[in-house]
């Protein structure tokens, strides 16, 4: 006799955490948008022109660097709690929340409102699904903090191109 188990033996392991549907379908929707928001961010840096180009094609690479690790970390947090992600273009083109970027040349004014509104989309998954992630596994709630607190400053420093002091929306809190 050998002092280790076969597989029909049983012994006394602790039950791994998995998923519920709704936490998977809900990790695999905001994978999808921020493999989306990572292809849009490089789309508009690829084609972005006009004033403040060179500024706005840098914010631009540290957006796309974010949302890919982002989206690579829920998926690998997706894979720790046995749910399979599904990043296929197919995927992502008829799942994304995010409108859709335009093709050619975009001046830097639109580029920057229409990231700026990618990344809001992202961010509104997120906040989305929190709740119910939180209540499920407040492990991957935390991971969700970081991402959100990094888009939505992301999101805060590509719009401020476009920001006129005290006449934009949202209207900032003065004390």
């Amino acid at each position: 006799m050998t002092d280790t188990l076969s597989r029909t033996e049983s012994a006394t392991v602790a039950a791994p955490f998995e998923a519920s549907r709704l936490l998977a379908d809900q990790l695999q929707q905001l994978h999808v948008d921020l493999i989306d928001l990572h292809l849009q961010g490089k789309q508009a840096h690829w084609n972005v022109v006009g004033k403040n180009f060179r500024d706005l094609h840098l914010q631009l690479d540290e957006l796309v660097d974010a949302a890919r690790e982002f989206s690579d970390t829920i998926a690998e947090r997706m894979r720790a709690i046995y749910v399979v992600p599904d990043g296929r273009a197919a995927t992502v083109a008829s799942h994304s929340s995010l409108a859709q970027f335009p093709t050619g040349e975009v001046d830097t004014g639109e580029t920057v409102d229409l990231i700026t509104a990618a990344v809001y989309a992202a961010v509104g998954t997120v906040r989305r699904i929190h709740d119910d992630v939180d209540e499920q596994d407040p492990t991957t709630a935390d991971i969700l903090h970081s991402i959100l607190e990094r888009l939505e400053q992301l999101a805060w420093m590509i719009s401020a191109e476009n920001r006129v002091a005290g006449r934009s929306i949202p209207r900032p809190i003065s004390h």
